[in-house]
């Protein structure tokens, strides 16, 4: 029986992160895992309180953290970053690094996160039907979905 971190990944390995300093410091943390189960690996990848929202203004052009901050005035820019670090791992957003002076940073959705549209749309239009049977649709917030969604509609 093998003891440890207790779930699957640190069976599968660990990644080992590296940082430079005046010596060298390795970490080593286990490799998140997804549900074997599609629906909910795709639940995993998607749940989260902003990451719908985020992938939501990102599906018409990359925008940088402040965009975002501006475009999500409830969410931190901590949890904003923590969402946006999570979509990276999973491959649905995109971050670019500019080499200037200061130092510019962009995100933008992948071919995989674009793919998400018409699902998030679909999840949209759902949750208004459901609140409509629980008459509960005055209690609903807009659903805004990016330009290029609203205009092929």
């Amino acid at each position: 029986m093998r003891r440890g971190f207790g779930c699957a990944a640190a069976l599968r390995g660990l990644h080992t992160l590296t940082r430079h300093t005046h010596r060298e410091v390795t970490i080593a943390y286990p490799i998140k895992s997804l549900p074997t189960l599609p629906v909910e690996r795709a639940i995993k990848v998607i749940g989260g309180r902003w990451k719908v929202a985020i992938l939501r203004h990102l599906f018409d052009r990359p925008k940088r953290l402040s965009e975002l901050g501006q475009l999500l005035p409830n969410a931190s820019q901590k949890v904003i970053i923590q969402q946006l670090r999570e979509m990276e791992e999973h491959g649905i957003v995109f971050r670019e690094i500019f080499k200037q002076v200061p130092p510019r940073v962009e995100y933008s959705a992948t071919k995989l996160g674009l793919s998400l549209e018409p699902v998030i749309t679909a999840l949209c239009e759902w949750g208004y039907r459901h609140a409509a049977e629980l008459n509960e649709i005055d209690l609903l917030e807009q659903c805004v979905l990016a330009p290029s969604t609203r205009d092929q509609q």
